[in-house]
């Protein structure tokens, strides 16, 4: 590689950190110029170093799961144009938050469509990874999405975005009625407790359903997935009631591949699209969990039967029954 002799390890995370801001191959060749104008790295000399990237995607998608204590799972899709010819495929993405308050990207996969097989695929190597079921697992309302986190989690609490269904209410109602209907809307979800959510929700309902019929059938459609936020510690609903989180990697992703338009093919889609992400998951704080959330989201996990009910739990009840014996 010439000019990269004894200095290799710096200049490639340099190529690969040029390359992942969106970069070509070209951009980063022209970039390492010597007073002169001589080229000092090669183009094939760049492809070498990014070709690494996909042998880390690679190792990235294989890698065991298990140690990862994921609470909260979130999935979502975005479409791109991963091949010279040929028209925009699916990238799936999953995220989650552990139990230690760590933001993971899990996974990251060309699904082709959003569809049911595709999805099911997908969850199909986080569980064959050894990833442990999830308490909650936040989405869009995909018809084939749903489907598959019905059939491959159905213990765990599936819950609908909020930001996806407000902007679906929202588009159903006139203007001049919109900020009244959408306070009623917002006292859903911001409601202390479930049972508080479903009385408010029911006040929307009789209160609008005559005038605005669309309006609340969209609400009602899957309102257990979205009340589904209420059954989790105060303070992390307003993290697992969108998908904000899988949201955020993709506006990364797409301002660095918007420059490129259309990629030549697969492969280098993925080297960059994971070089984007996991740069990204590096960079993200953790969520702040205390030990009395964490004891909550134990609680709930037994009651899922995600998990066995934890041994204190179990030698209350055997005194409680001890002392009725007595």
């Amino acid at each position: 590689m010439g000019f990269l002799d004894g200095n290799s390890e710096v200049l490639e995370s340099l190529v690969n950190e040029m390359y992942a801001r969106g970069l070509s191959t070209r951009d980063v060749e022209d970039a390492f110029r010597d007073a002169t104008g001589e080229l000092l790295i090669s183009k094939s000399a760049v492809s070498e170093i990014t070709d690494r990237l996909w042998e880390d995607y690679q190792a990235f998608i294989t890698r065991d799961l298990s140690g990862i204590e994921v609470e909260y799972l979130f999935v979502d899709a975005v479409f791109e144009s991963l091949r010279r010819h040929g028209a925009k495929e699916a990238l799936l993405v999953g995220w989650g938050i552990a139990s230690d308050g760590g933001k993971h990207l899990l996974h990251l996969a060309v699904g082709n469509k959003e569809s049911e097989a595709c999805w099911t695929e997908f969850f199909g190597s986080l569980l064959g990874r050894g990833l442990r079921m999830p308490t909650t697992i936040t989405s869009d309302g995909a018809p084939g999405l749903v489907k598959s986190i019905r059939v491959c989690f159905p213990a765990s609490i599936r819950i609908r975005c909020w930001f996806h269904r407000l902007a679906n209410i929202r588009a159903k109602l006139p203007d001049e009625a919109a900020s009244e209907v959408m306070a009623h809307l917002y006292a859903v979800r911001d409601a202390p407790t479930l049972d508080a959510a479903r009385a408010a929700a029911d006040r929307l309902a009789n209160t609008f359903r005559r005038q605005f019929p669309a309006a609340v059938a969209c609400l009602e459609d899957d309102l257990e997935a979205l009340l589904a936020i209420h059954r989790v510690p105060v303070r992390h609903r307003i993290r697992v009631r969108t998908t904000n989180l899988a949201e955020r990697s993709f506006v990364e992703e797409r301002r660095r591949t918007k420059v490129v338009g259309r990629f030549g093919d697969e492969k280098s889609a993925m080297k960059l699209v994971f070089a984007t992400m996991i740069r990204a998951a590096d960079r993200w704080c953790r969520v702040s969990i205390s030990d009395l959330e964490r004891h909550q989201l134990t609680l709930l996990r037994a009651q899922l039967g995600l998990d066995p009910p934890p041994a204190d739990t179990d030698n209350r009840k055997t005194n409680r029954r001890r002392s009725v014996a007595a």
